[in-house]
């Protein structure tokens, strides 16, 4: 359903995986990759939302590496370049800005939360909506203040490396009268939207969120 294309990326080329829906148009949703790389996995999400009638763009932000055991994956998520992140990212944005015609979508995953939230912060004219699954990201910081999305919050109760951040997050975003809802799956842990995790899916759970989060992109794009 998906291909390969470069697109520009703040004076440079940067590389993503687009998926169009049937006859081309739709939405557009920006797809950020977990820590191991753009995989199939985050590949797989893109068609879904294709399949759903959005336009998706999964910006490759480790030009190329996919990796596959937690230890060189904690390696690329330490090292990841913020200020080069940013500039992919803005790119993906606005290539879908411009094809689509209306503000954009950013949804992650893991450190992709925290870059689909990152990015909304610091794109306010063109995204129109943002999901976050369970983002971390020790590195990011939010503009919470240029923050314009709606965003909707994704947390597995369990998830001990990103629970603990959560009322934070909502006392930011509460405190600036910033449009949210925060869901949470009590008996959920971390990538628990991840089908291709048997150590972690979770299947009722994950349809719910994925429900939501087409719901969302829906209301407000």
């Amino acid at each position: 359903m998906g291909e390969m294309i470069s697109y520009p990326s703040n004076g440079s080329e940067a590389q993503g995986y687009l998926a169009l829906p049937e006859g081309g148009d739709g939405p557009g949703v920006v797809v950020v990759q977990e820590w191991w790389g753009l995989d199939d996995h985050i590949k797989d999400i893109a068609n879904r939302f294709a399949a759903e009638g959005f336009v998706a763009l999964a910006p490759d932000l480790y030009d190329g590496t996919v990796v596959y055991e937690p230890d060189e994956a904690g390696k690329l998520f330490m090292a990841l370049d913020i200020g080069e992140t940013e500039k992919k990212l803005r790119g993906a944005v606005i290539r879908l800005n411009e094809q689509t015609g209306r503000s954009v979508g950013t949804v992650g995953f893991c450190m992709g939360g925290a870059l689909s939230l990152f990015a909304a912060c610091k794109n306010p004219s063109m995204v129109g909506a943002c999901v976050d699954f369970y983002g971390i990201h020790p590195a990011v910081q939010y503009d919470w203040d240029g923050l314009q999305a709606p965003v909707l919050g994704i947390w597995g109760d369990q998830d001990e490396m990103v629970i603990g951040n959560v009322p934070g997050y909502e006392e930011e975003l509460s405190s600036r009268a910033k449009a949210h809802e925060f869901v949470h799956y009590p008996d959920a842990d971390h990538a628990f939207f991840n089908d291709t995790r048997a150590d972690a899916y979770r299947e009722g759970d994950a349809a719910d969120a994925w429900s939501r989060t087409l719901a969302w992109f829906r209301e407000h794009l």
